[in-house]
């Protein structure tokens, strides 16, 4: 690796011994968005689908609890999994001051036991679905922070929402 692909960014994957309600995942992600040093914040676990897709209920709406709108920063985000894991991508050079005050988020709003894993989790560099999605010589025109994030058949508006 040489210099110029040093990686200048870690992970941090926040793991509760359970699913998170959306209000708690309101409040963490809102204290999370007020910290210097975050680049993005990835919400990981299991779908909650508007229908069922198959089986004897195909077409039925589904009636889960956890799928709400929940508004992060100002924005209206509609949770479309349950809340398993976060992972937040920080500039390295922030670190230290970024997971002293996380550890004081997490105290303050995490109802249950959770641990923290540091490390790579998120692509830091193109992969096929990135060319698939938005063809040759897109590095220079997109965000850094979609490297690794797309679904080469998905609208990336449906599985991806910035928040400035």
């Amino acid at each position: 690796m040489d210099e110029s692909e040093q990686i200048n960014v870690i992970d941090v994957k926040i793991t509760p011994y359970r699913f998170l309600k959306p209000n708690t995942t309101e409040k963490i992600l809102n204290d999370i968005y007020k910290l210097d040093g975050h680049q993005r914040v990835l919400i990981h676990g299991p779908s909650i689908p508007k229908k069922v897709f198959y089986g004897p209920g195909k077409g039925h709406v589904v009636n889960h609890t956890d799928r709400k709108e929940i508004n992060v920063k100002g924005n209206n985000v509609e949770l479309r999994v349950m809340v398993g894991e976060l992972i937040v991508t920080v500039d390295i050079s922030k670190f230290n001051e970024f997971m002293d005050n996380l550890e004081e988020i997490l105290e303050k709003h995490m109802p249950c036991d959770y641990y923290i894993l540091i490390g790579i989790f998120t692509r830091t560099k193109t992969t096929i679905s990135d060319y698939l999605k938005y063809g040759n010589n897109f590095e220079s025109v997109i965000d850094k922070r979609y490297i690794g994030l797309v679904d080469s058949r998905a609208n990336t508006s449906e599985t991806v929402k910035v928040i400035k």
